[in-house]
């Protein structure tokens, strides 16, 4: 019996309409352009501005523009997992809320918190299920409003994040195509670099919490990047090495759009082209989970059946890892 493999079948995606460039954040804090550009490369992102909406509604939004575009009905749909550090409640999950905004009633719906590489852990994980057999249809999300994590008068932290959310349609195949093999680990030394203080059961929301400003993203950046180009630099080779892939047989590179300087770090682990990666975030920043379905979301129509694609991420926990996947449309 042929093996069953887990194809990408559609990509859809959504950001927000308001745009926060850095001469507004400019005005906010002490920072400029050349400061934000020279060091992370992000000119603007997309923050989500309706009023009473959370990470549900972009995600809705993205599984919308994929029924749209592949013709998926919301009762064909077996399975939503959404990768997601910024449900719009610590429950009902955020798969839960969007799989009920876009019609989805006969699905088991639920979300992933692996920061950063949630989307890649995600689809690893979705990805089991179609091997399964028993699941046919499967959405799996990135999906984050990390505006509201995001403390506005931090000039170190505020200018790297944007809102929104990209998904792709899972479906088995027994051709040679979709997902090929994956790589992901973590090392909980990174806890103390990369969290949020507040707001867990560890520490509760108080009064005072608030007033210190503890609900919001703490980063030690030297210590996050350093790790990060060491580890995520070094899955992505190492995939590649696991799997005979050469830089020429890979098309398309998408690394997580956390900084430039990370990113650049994989391609000279991976000798890949620099034509061939995938980079966003200039124009959305870092959308977290988001980042990298939102990258096949902008380029879906550069992509060919065939093509052989290595996805790539690092995020807080640590967690990192890669995926190799062949495109199946």
């Amino acid at each position: 019996m042929s093996q069953i493999r887990a194809a990408i079948t559609g990509v859809g995606g959504y950001v927000p309409e308001y745009i926060l460039d850095n001469h507004e954040l400019s005005k906010m804090m002490d920072t400029n352009d050349e400061w934000i550009t020279t060091r992370v490369g992000i000119k603007e992102r997309r923050i989500l501005k309706e009023p009473n909406t959370g990470t549900s509604y972009l995600a809705a939004k993205a599984i919308e523009d994929l029924f749209s575009k592949t013709g998926t009905k919301p009762e064909e749909i077996d399975l939503v997992v959404c990768g997601t550090t910024t449900p719009d409640h610590i429950y009902p999950s955020c798969a839960s809320m969007a799989a009920e905004k876009v019609g989805i009633k006969n699905a088991l719906a639920f979300d992933l918190q692996a920061a950063c590489s949630g989307f890649i852990v995600a689809l690893s994980t979705a990805t089991s299920f179609i091997e399964s057999g028993k699941y046919k249809k499967v959405l799996v999300l990135g999906a984050e409003k990390m505006s509201s994590i995001t403390d506005y008068t931090d000039r170190t932290t505020a200018p790297l994040f944007g809102d929104g959310a990209g998904v792709v349609l899972l479906e088995p195949t027994t051709d040679d195509y979709g997902v090929i093999d994956s790589l992901i680990f973590t090392d909980g030394v990174g806890m103390k670099h990369l969290h949020i203080k507040s707001g867990g059961s560890a520490i509760p929301t108080t009064k005072e919490t608030i007033e210190q400003g503890l609900q919001y993203t703490y980063q030690e950046g030297q210590n996050v990047y350093k790790y990060a180009v060491t580890n995520m630099a070094g899955v992505s080779g190492d995939i590649m090495d696991k799997n005979n892939l050469t830089a020429d047989d890979v098309a398309w590179l998408i690394p997580h759009q956390a900084n430039l300087r990370i990113i650049d770090a994989v391609v000279n682990r991976t000798k890949v082209d620099y034509e061939k990666v995938i980079i966003n975030i200039d124009h959305f920043g870092n959308t977290s989970a988001a980042s990298i379905p939102l990258c096949m979301w902008e380029s879906e129509k550069k992509f060919k059946k065939g093509d052989k694609i290595i996805l790539t991420a690092f995020g807080a926990g640590f967690t990192w890892g890669s995926v190799y996947l062949k495109w199946a449309y």
